[in-house]
C-alpha cells in the first residue's frame, strides 16, 4: 500500500513540475503577455474537449500570476480570448 501512495505522490509531483516549467518557459518567451497566452491555451483545450490539458494550462496561468509581478491580468482580455477561441473552433 505504501508503494501505491508513493507512486501517486510522485505522479502528482511530476504534474506540478510540468506546469511550473511551462509557466517559467512562457514567462521567458512572452514576458507581460504570458498569462494571456496560458489562458489562450487553456481556452483552446477546453473548446477541443481536452480536459487534462485545460487543467494544465489553467494551472500554468495561475502559476504565472503567482510568480510574475509584471504579468498583465485583465479579465476583459481573458473573456475576449475565450470568445475568440470559441468562435474559431466553430
Amino acid at each position: 500500500m505504501l508503494a501505491v501512495i508513493s507512486q501517486w505522490f510522485e505522479k502528482r509531483r511530476a504534474i506540478r513540475r510540468r506546469w511550473q516549467a511551462d509557466a517559467r518557459r512562457l514567462l521567458a518567451a512572452e514576458k507581460t503577455n504570458a498569462y494571456y497566452e496560458a489562458q489562450r491555451r487553456a481556452a483552446r483545450a477546453r473548446v477541443r474537449g481536452e480536459k487534462a490539458e485545460f487543467y494544465h494550462w489553467a494551472k500554468v496561468a495561475a502559476e504565472i500570476a503567482r510568480i510574475s509581478p509584471r504579468a498583465e491580468m485583465d479579465f476583459d482580455v481573458v473573456r475576449a480570448i475565450v470568445a475568440e477561441e470559441e468562435r474559431s473552433s466553430g
